[in-house]
């Protein structure tokens, strides 16, 4: 396998949290977005709208990050990142894609790009816009955690869940582990999420989450 990845990007970090989970190895294959090379006609053969990840497998393409992951799980089911009933996974689907569908697009990097140089916003505006969209999801995901607990007990689980869901990682703790990163870089305030946070110091006690941090990645700056 062939991961396309930056290493500052949220949505390849998922990805590569899963395929660590997995323990599947990947040669990886930088795409630094920040200075342009995803506009490279080269790598718009690769993905069409220039984004990262992609998954080649094979000289199979796959393209973004909850497909990749879902895909990964259908493939190698084991440790699973889904729960088995179709109601939990869908619970903890919705939680993921609160993450991927409403944090993470408004605040990715061609976003804050085309704030600040296509609408000339200043760099202290543009970080408002991060902070307000980001703490506004973040409130919200630990309301949705909280909730879900309350479900799981009423479901029989006799303990508080230690990850998003339940005792082991699943596709919402791959996706929560990249917005806490990018939260603290922006230096948005991560207080009174406690249920959020704990889930995020389980994630990052295991080895997985710990080697696909963007500081571990071969095209992170040394």
């Amino acid at each position: 396998m062939k991961l396309y990845s930056y290493f500052r990007s949220s949505a390849a970090f998922r990805v590569r949290i899963a395929l660590g989970l997995k323990g599947l190895p990947f040669e990886y294959a930088a795409v630094h977005l920040a200075h342009g090379e995803q506009l490279d006609p080269d790598y718009r053969v690769i993905h069409a709208d220039g984004l990262v990840p992609v998954l080649d497998e094979g000289g199979e393409l796959l393209i973004q990050s909850l497909a990749i992951m879902e895909y990964l799980d259908e493939t190698h089911p084991a440790p699973a990142l889904l729960p088995a009933s179709p109601r939990a996974k869908a619970k903890v689907r919705a939680l993921a894609l609160a993450i991927a569908c409403e944090i993470h697009p408004l605040n990715n990097l061609r976003v804050l790009k085309f704030l600040k140089e296509g609408m000339g916003l200043a760099d202290p505006a543009k970080d408002q816009w991060y902070h307000h969209w980001t703490r506004q999801g973040l409130e919200s995901f630990e309301v949705q955690l909280l909730r879900l607990d309350a479900w799981q007990q009423e479901q029989g689980c006799p303990a508080p869940a230690t990850f998003c869901f339940g005792d082991s990682p699943t596709l919402a703790d791959c996706c929560l582990v990249p917005l806490i990163f990018n939260a603290r870089r922006f230096a948005v305030s991560l207080d009174g999420l406690p249920r959020t946070m704990a889930a995020f110091d389980a994630c990052m006690a295991l080895p997985a989450f710990q080697a696909a941090r963007p500081e571990a990645c071969p095209d992170a700056p040394h």
